[in-house]
């Protein structure tokens, strides 16, 4: 009896009281379904509308912008993927990954992970914020700045809320809300695809330019989500089937991602979407305007619950000796600074998408080396050690896995030099007509970490 009394159990609206410590077998429970509701719940959000919008600007027809929809939406896959290790050790992504860079060697990505997560979550904010202060005006409601500050604070409490409480809550608002999310955006589609232009439009092809910015900003978000997916994972029993795991998640992340995506490739054939809440509000009937800016803002508030969360467990692995719940009031303070900036500073969001942009040039390599290290692993780990500091196997030398750094490195080099960007453009771009093949760093940094370590990397295997 006293021993029940001691587990710690994962319930909706109840303090999450793990973090990135182990999770006992006891307390493990879920089903592979779950994910499939986590991943398609939290990407109903208007960004992908964006980024389809984005394809046709940058010169592609609608079938090919629809095609580069599709294949970015496989991606999540390799997302899906990530997860299987959060199942055999019970911790973090950001844990796991000690096992490809060393403990020392992982926490310069765990800073940058840190960084994109708040960032893309500041991003979501304002996106909702606008959305609902917009929706404030069409009610009657135009107050100014008192009206972007009550919707700035709505926004913010929506997200904090249920990230606060933890994992438990965090699935059950996905779910309940990607009801909701789905059908409103289900109407959208019946509204904006019936006056979809397929005709291929007028001037030059895109070129190699064209189709790999699409590429780039299809991708960007999918891999942002590399470093978390063990976030997610790491409660479910370990005689959860890694396949159905895998394709449950994926296909969450495909059938969202995808369905906006398009929505967003429909909308922009037909008019103009720089503002692209403005250009998909303006084809839709007047009565559906309001519940569209809701679903802005639900969406919004979807994807910043899951970054925020692991904004939390990333805080934990670079050494703050908090608790979960403590350690996501820092990424909620700064999230609610960085948003006021956003809202007020006309030119913080601009430069904060460019820099936030700019850092694929570290997770697509990052990303890369760390599966193909959980690949030659097979999804086994020393769990214990990867907790233990320098007593522990993933120490290597001085903290540092020189094989894992070096294909880090390689692949940085690599993305670094055919890198298109608002902020840094590198010098491989021009020769080759202008291409962007900064995921391709991804490849490099896999590859490059595969050559170094496939006679050294083997499964763990406990002692008998």
């Amino acid at each position: 009896m006293g021993q029940q009394e001691t587990i710690d159990v994962d319930e909706v609206f109840r303090v999450e009281t793990h973090g990135i410590d182990p999770i006992p077998d006891a307390e493990r429970h879920g089903s592979a379904k779950d994910l499939f509701w986590l991943w398609f719940g939290s990407n109903l959000t208007f960004t992908y509308v964006i980024n389809g919008a984005l394809a046709v600007a940058f010169g592609l027809s609608f079938w090919q912008a629809t095609a580069v929809v599709v294949i970015g939406g496989l991606s999540f896959f390799a997302i899906s993927a990530a997860g299987l290790s959060g199942i055999r050790t019970g911790t973090a992504t950001l844990v796991i990954s000690r096992a490809a860079f060393g403990v020392r060697g992982n926490f310069p990505a765990g800073v940058l992970n840190w960084v994109v997560s708040i960032g893309y979550t500041i991003v979501n904010t304002v996106v909702g914020t606008l959305a609902l202060e917009v929706f404030f005006a069409e009610i009657g409601w135009q107050s100014g700045t008192a009206g972007r500050a009550v919707a700035l604070l709505t926004t913010l409490a929506l997200t904090f809320a249920v990230a606060m409480w933890g994992h438990a809550t965090v699935q059950f608002a996905e779910r309940w809300m990607a009801y909701v999310l789905a059908a409103g955006f289900g109407v959208l589609l019946l509204f904006v695809l019936p006056g979809t232009d397929t005709a291929a439009p007028a001037g030059a092809a895109p070129g190699l330019s064209g189709w790999s910015l699409a590429f780039v900003v299809m991708l960007a978000g999918p891999f942002s989500y590399l470093p978390m997916p063990a976030d997610y994972t790491r409660y479910l029993p370990r005689t959860t089937s890694l396949k159905s795991l895998t394709w449950m998640g994926a296909l969450g992340g495909f059938l969202s991602s995808v369905a906006l995506g398009v929505a967003g490739v429909a909308a922009a054939t037909q008019t103009d979407m720089t503002d692209a809440v403005a250009g998909a509000e303006s084809l839709l009937p007047g009565w559906f305007q309001p519940l569209f800016l809701a679903l802005v803002l639900g969406g919004s508030v979807t994807n910043s619950i899951i970054t925020l969360y692991s904004s939390s467990l990333n805080l934990q692995v670079l050494g703050i000796p908090w608790s979960r719940a403590r350690a996501i009031v820092i990424s909620a303070a700064v999230t609610a600074l960085g948003s006021l900036a956003a809202l007020f500073l006309t030119d913080f969001t601009t430069s904060l998408l460019s820099f936030l942009s700019l850092l694929i040039i570290v997770f697509a390599p990052w990303g890369g080396a760390f599966l193909a290290d959980m690949l030659l692993r097979r999804c086994h780990y020393d769990a214990d050690a990867l907790h233990t500091g320098s007593a522990g196997a993933y120490w290597y030398r001085s903290g540092y896995h020189p094989a894992g750094i070096t294909a880090l490195l390689t692949g940085m080099t690599f993305a670094a030099l055919t890198c298109d960007s608002e902020l840094w453009t590198g010098p491989l771009v021009a020769p080759l007509g202008g291409a962007d093949l900064t995921l391709l760093g991804a490849a490099v940094s896999g590859l490059s970490y595969w050559a170094l370590t496939r006679r050294r990397v083997a499964a763990y295997a406990p002692a008998a």
